[in-house]
């Protein structure tokens, strides 16, 4: 079957041999598997009882990034914090696809009474050989207009973080909040880690790669118009509880999202925003 509802998640198997899986807990896409090697990080300290978002894999951050003073909601949010719904299988010809939706009356109270708006969330997972394609789409089912930040805070695999290299950012105006806030643009062709990184990047072309040994991942955003590369390097992963402190040279996020300005939405409209992964 190409797709399979298994142990609250859905397994996607193309007949090429890749293979997704996606937990129905925060639509978190948490294993990704092309010519039999896995492409996507989760830590082995992560939770996955539901109680807490998953360290690793694709996190869905909505309706803020990171905190805000004068939103009460837990630190990215809640839709990587609530159980979606499995729409099903779309199609299962050259690629499978798969639907997830989320609104807001599957919140809690309190979830609700912090961001206090009706809406409808859809993500859809598509899988081909060589590529996951992930695309989300909110509808403000509200008659007023709301502001909202998305992202989708890939973790990617990797042998060595510091033999990795992300290139399409040079030029590009970035936030270093690892120097308190300071902002300057990119000088490098080719964006290296070799100590704390949390950089978010905006204006950020349309196309990236990452290089990863001899080959890597391609990424093409979708109506996304920033990028947060991140490594919490020696000391800041002694203090992530759910995250071992020798995995940081196995990992990079490359996260694509609409978090350096607020999206404003009118009501009854919609937006679509996503991100597609290619092995090279």
């Amino acid at each position: 079957m190409p797709a399979v509802e298994e142990n609250k998640s859905v397994v996607l198997t193309h007949p090429s041999g890749a293979t997704a899986h996606i937990a129905l807990y925060g639509a978190t896409v948490t294993s990704w598997v092309v010519e039999e090697k896995e492409r996507i990080f989760v830590s082995q300290h992560a939770i996955r009882d539901g109680s807490k978002a998953t360290r690793g894999g694709i996190p869905i951050v909505f309706p803020i990034f990171g905190t805000k003073d004068t939103i009460p909601l837990a630190q990215h949010g809640f839709a990587r914090n609530n159980t979606w719904d499995y729409v099903g299988l779309i199609t299962d010809n050259d690629q499978v696809v798969v639907r997830f939706s989320l609104k807001d009356t599957q919140l809690t109270q309190q979830q609700r009474n912090g961001w206090a708006h009706s809406f409808r969330l859809t993500y859809t997972v598509t899988l081909t050989a060589e590529s996951l394609k992930t695309v989300l789409v909110l509808k403000n089912e509200d008659n007023d207009t709301f502001e909202f930040n998305a992202l989708l805070h890939t973790y990617l695999l990797v042998p060595d973080v510091t033999q990795v290299a992300v290139h399409g950012l040079v030029g590009c105006p970035y936030i270093d909040k690892v120097a308190n806030g300071e902002k300057a643009l990119e000088s490098r062709e080719a964006v290296t880690i070799e100590g704390e990184v949390d950089r978010v990047y905006s204006n950020v072309p349309d196309h990236l790669s990452v290089k990863i040994g001899e080959g890597g991942i391609n990424i093409e955003k979708i109506n996304l118009k920033d990028t947060v590369v991140w490594n919490p390097w020696i000391e800041k992963a002694k203090n992530l509880a759910d995250f071992g402190d020798e995995e940081y040279p196995e990992m990079i996020c490359v996260e694509v999202g609409a978090v350096a300005d607020w999206v404003k939405l009118a009501g009854g409209q919609t937006w679509t925003g996503g991100q597609i992964l290619t092995v090279v």
